[in-house]
């Protein structure tokens, strides 16, 4: 079955409220199956615009990874994030060639 990834690019405005978003969402990442493959790395922007913050989540399938944005548990953490941040964010069937 093919992966599924959120892909995102975040600004930041309060690194300390965002923190509360990082630990509400624990569970719900848990819970669907994800695995953190970028979490805010060094990065070399090459072309184009980007954010501070870039993100690449996997899960074990494409249904995970919609079913976990949508969860309940995964609302109530955004909530905690929305205030204190920008972004863009897909999410994505990878590639199963």
């Amino acid at each position: 079955m093919t992966k599924g990834y959120w892909v995102a690019h975040v600004d930041v405005d309060d690194i300390e409220t965002y923190k509360t978003y990082i630990a509400a969402n624990a569970a719900p990442f848990a819970e669907y199956g994800a695995r953190f493959l970028v979490r805010a790395g060094d990065y070399e922007q090459t072309e184009g615009h980007c954010r501070a913050r870039t993100v690449v989540i996997e899960f074990p399938n494409y249904e995970a990874a919609l079913a976990c944005y949508h969860s309940p548990g995964y609302q109530a953490a955004k909530a905690l994030r929305d205030p204190v941040s920008t972004g863009d964010m897909v999410i994505i069937r990878g590639y199963d060639g």
